[in-house]
C-alpha cells in the first residue's frame, strides 16, 4: 500500500472541511498541517518531512475543524494586522474586518503624534487586544488603555500585550458604568471600540460563532442590539477632547441607526459610515464636538 503523502492528507482534509460547510477548506486544512509540524507555513512543492505519528495527529484536529471548533482555539493564534495574538475559548476571536478599525484609530494617532502630541487612546471592549496592541505597536509615543468586561479578556490582552512588547494600561470594566476611567474626562484623543452589537433575535448562522464566542462579546443588548454601542458612545461623548475621534465596529445593517444614535447625543460632528474590507458599511466615525450641542453637519454614508 502507498503511503499517503502530505499533498494527499492536506487535499483530503480539505475536502473533509468543504463537505462540513468551513467556509475556507483549503486553507484550514493547511494551516492545520502547519500547526501539528509546528512551522508557521507549509509548501506542498516543496513538502517537509512528515513524522511518525502525524497522519493521526492531523486527522485529530482536522476532525475538530470539521465540527466547526474556531481554526484559532485549535491552533491557539490569530493574525491581526502586524500581530499574532493568542486566542482562547472564552474571549472573542479577532476578526480581518476589524483591521480596518484599527487602521482609522492608527491613522488618528499617528497624525497626532506627527503633530508633536502624545495621544491618548482607549479601547474599549478590547476583547483580545488586537486594537489597542496595534496602535501601540505602530505608534510609538501613544498612551493606549484598553478595557473590557471580560476577565478572561483582559487577562488574555495583557498576555498579548507582553509577547507583542508593548505596555498598554488593561483594566476590567464595564463601559456602561459612568464612572469608567473618569478621571480622564475630557483628555482622551481617539476612543475606539469593537463592543457586542448583535440583536437578541438576530443568532449567528455560523457554528464557530454561535457556538464558541462569548455572548458577552456578540449581543450588545436592547431590541437592536445596540444597547452597549449607544454606551460606547456616550463614553466618548464624556472622556474625548473637543475634536478627538470616535471609532466604533457595528453590523453592517445599523450603519444609519449608529449615525443617529451618534448625532442624538448632540456631541458629535463630522458623523459618517467608513466600510470594512470588503466595502461593507461597518464603522461609525465621529469627531467630539467643541461644544454639546453643536449642530451637526448631514450626515454620511461613506
Amino acid at each position: 500500500m502507498t503511503t499517503p503523502t502530505l499533498r494527499d492528507m492536506v487535499d483530503g482534509a480539505a475536502r473533509l472541511l468543504a463537505d462540513a460547510g468551513v467556509g475556507s477548506p483549503r486553507h484550514d486544512a493547511m494551516a492545520l498541517a502547519a500547526h501539528v509540524l509546528d512551522l508557521p507555513r507549509i509548501d506542498l512543492i516543496l513538502p517537509p518531512p512528515v513524522p511518525e505519528g502525524f497522519a493521526a495527529a492531523y486527522a485529530e484536529v482536522v476532525d475538530r475543524r470539521r465540527r466547526r471548533e474556531p481554526l484559532q482555539h485549535i491552533v491557539g493564534t490569530a493574525a491581526f494586522r502586524y500581530l499574532t495574538l493568542r486566542v482562547e475559548p472564552g474571549v472573542f476571536v479577532p476578526r480581518p474586518e476589524t483591521e480596518t478599525v484599527a487602521q482609522l484609530a492608527v491613522d488618528e494617532a499617528a497624525r497626532l503624534v506627527g503633530l508633536g502630541h502624545d495621544p491618548v487612546v482607549v479601547d474599549l471592549c478590547c476583547g483580545a487586544g488586537g486594537i489597542a496592541l496595534s496602535v501601540a505597536s505602530e505608534v510609538p509615543g501613544c498612551q493606549v488603555w484598553a478595557v473590557d468586561a471580560s476577565p478572561a479578556a483582559v487577562d488574555l490582552t495583557r498576555r498579548n500585550a507582553a509577547e507583542a512588547g508593548v505596555d498598554p494600561t488593561v483594566l476590567l470594566g464595564d463601559v456602561r458604568d459612568p464612572q469608567l476611567l473618569s478621571e480622564w474626562n475630557g483628555r482622551v484623543d481617539v476612543l475606539v471600540s469593537n463592543p457586542p452589537y448583535i440583536p437578541p433575535d438576530a443568532v449567528p448562522v455560523d457554528p464557530e460563532v454561535r457556538d464558541h464566542d462569548p455572548d458577552l462579546a456578540l449581543y450588545g443588548g436592547g431590541a437592536d442590539g445596540l444597547d452597549v454601542p449607544r454606551a460606547v458612545m456616550a463614553a466618548a461623548a464624556r472622556l474625548l477632547v473637543p475634536g478627538g475621534l470616535l471609532v466604533m465596529e457595528h453590523a453592517e445593517v445599523q450603519d444609519a441607526q449608529a449615525r443617529t444614535a451618534a448625532v442624538a447625543t448632540g456631541a458629535f460632528v463630522e458623523v459618517r459610515t467608513a466600510p470594512d474590507l470588503t466595502g461593507r458599511p461597518r464603522t461609525l466615525v465621529a469627531r467630539r464636538a467643541d461644544t454639546v450641542g453643536e449642530p451637526s453637519p448631514a450626515l454620511s454614508s461613506t
